[in-house]
């Protein structure tokens, strides 16, 4: 079995307890030392056989799951597999040679940054859809033309940056591009390296954000929050969800105020 493990953004206990669980049991592990902290090989065995994909290349990979028919094989991804993990040739891989495989999601970079920034990313009135993105590099030809950033700030929402801290101008050039939901005090945040020991969290603007991400230094690991549901303060609607006056299957609406009291009252009953 080739299990793809999502090891979480950074910090060893943020891994799943599934996710823990398989890496505890592989005989072979490969892993990312550019982008998946060491501490989170402490869930191995000692007898494990590990390889560094820092250096290797899918062919290099897939060598590995080749060499190893019968083991238990952990391919240890950063964040969540489902998000720029790269993991989509190696299922066709498995499917196409008969390998078992399964996935264990992990816990993403996004999670984390909007975290570590002490905001939630979805505020009613405010913005209630987030785009996961990143600028079109040396890999542009991956990138589709309608996907671009500064197609996807149009709409104004929440927008999630990744992959792209090497190019702090670009990046502010396209969030402010004509036609953009965007302007200069639209609120952003730059999160360096989420949820590691040396992680970075710098509150910014859309007009000051090239100037910023540039002071922090970092060019990988950089995740850029930008959109209106980042500001500090309640500018926000009230979410209907715990509303008094929102009814839905398990609660019915108050015209007074909080159920709390008198759903107490009568579970003490």
């Amino acid at each position: 079995m080739i299990t793809f493990v999502g090891a979480g953004p950074g910090a060893a206990d943020l891994i799943t307890v599934r996710g823990a669980q398989r890496l505890g049991r592989a005989d072979v592990v490969v892993w990312a030392s550019s982008l998946v902290p060491e501490a989170l090989l402490t869930h191995a065995r000692p007898d494990a056989v590990v390889h560094d994909s820092a250096a290797m290349t899918l062919e290099d990979v897939l060598g590995v799951y080749a060499a190893h028919p019968t083991e238990s094989v952990v391919r240890l991804h950063s964040g969540d597999p489902a998000l720029y993990g790269a993991i989509q040739e190696q299922i066709d891989w498995c499917v196409d040679n008969g390998r078992n495989f399964e996935i264990v999601p992990g816990v993403s970079s996004l999670a984390a940054a909007a975290a570590a920034a002490g905001r939630e990313l979805t505020v009613p009135a405010l913005a209630q859809s987030v785009v996961m993105t990143r600028l079109a590099g040396r890999t542009a030809a991956s990138m589709p033309a309608r996907e671009s950033v500064a197609a996807f700030s149009a709409h104004g929402a929440t927008m999630a940056v990744f992959l792209s801290g090497a190019r702090p101008r670009q990046l502010q050039e396209e969030l402010l591009g004509p036609g953009s939901g965007y302007d200069g005090d639209t609120p952003a945040v730059i999160v360096v390296r989420a949820s590691w020991p040396d992680e970075q969290v710098v509150p910014t603007t859309v007009g000051r954000l090239a100037g910023d991400l540039a002071a922090t230094g970092a060019r990988t690991t950089v995740l850029v929050l930008v959109g209106p549901a980042l500001a500090a303060g309640r500018d926000g609607a009230r979410s209907h969800l715990y509303s008094p006056g929102f009814a839905h299957q398990f609660r019915r609406r108050s015209r007074r105020g909080s159920t709390v009291g008198r759903a107490a009252r009568k579970g003490a009953q």
